[in-house]
């Protein structure tokens, strides 16, 4: 029993169709990162990161593709036999307005994504000059649903912050505790409402709490 091939699942117009891939990738990569801002506060040692938001993952996979030496085919031009299909995955669909969704699934591998990026690279010829051998690194963006990433994640604001009402006897410090679990932070809060003062603050005003998911450990500063 052969080894199970690799394939990318087309949903164009009603009817899903299967590329299957001719050699399954040696490898390939998934890589995910974040967006951080920076904010430089007065008097810390170090700035304080916040997080932005997460940027999409992304798929990478070299295709290998042989019309030369793969006894089961003929020698014809590599693009017209695969490469071409490949290609035309970032096509836009005329129904959708936008380049197919695709599934690539491959074993534990399922990946719901677009097609966002292709180098061919063309590696051998017939004596006529046509392309025999290919190998083509595609870029897959993965696609998901915002509704259910939403409900998943139950986040309050589009920002994440949060709003506070100051009470009597409140101080900024005070406020920086019940938030981030440490009165070291309250310098945020005040940058974050352009207070000159923090200490004049007042029962019933509202404050804007920024989110902080990454703190200065080096900061020791408290505001008497």
């Amino acid at each position: 029993m052969g080894l199970e091939k690799a394939k990318i699942k087309v949903f164009r117009n009603k009817e899903p169709k299967e590329i299957t891939v001719l050699f399954n990738p040696e490898e390939y990569s998934i890589n995910k990162d974040n967006n951080l801002a920076v904010q430089g506060i007065p008097g810390l040692c170090a700035p304080i990161i916040q997080f932005v938001n997460g940027n999409l993952r992304t798929l990478e996979m070299e295709l290998f593709f042989d019309t030369w030496d793969t006894p089961s085919h003929p020698k014809k031009d590599v693009r017209t036999e695969f490469t071409s299909k490949i290609v035309q995955l970032m096509e836009i669909d005329s129904d959708l307005h936008a380049p197919p969704l695709l599934l690539v699934s491959w074993s534990s591998l399922q990946f719901r994504c677009v097609l966002a990026r292709v180098n061919q690279k063309f590696t051998m010829f017939d004596s006529d000059g046509k392309p025999v051998r290919a190998r083509l690194t595609c870029t897959f963006n993965e696609v998901i649903d915002p509704k259910q990433q939403a409900s998943a994640e139950n986040r309050q604001t589009a920002d994440f912050s949060k709003a506070h009402v100051v009470t009597l006897g409140e101080t900024l410090s005070d406020i920086a505790v019940r938030f981030y679990n440490t009165p070291l932070q309250w310098r945020p809060i005040a940058v974050a409402n352009g207070l000159d003062d923090p200490r004049e603050i007042f029962p019933g005003q509202s404050l804007l709490i920024p989110s902080l998911p990454f703190t200065d450990p080096q900061s020791r500063e408290v505001m008497s």
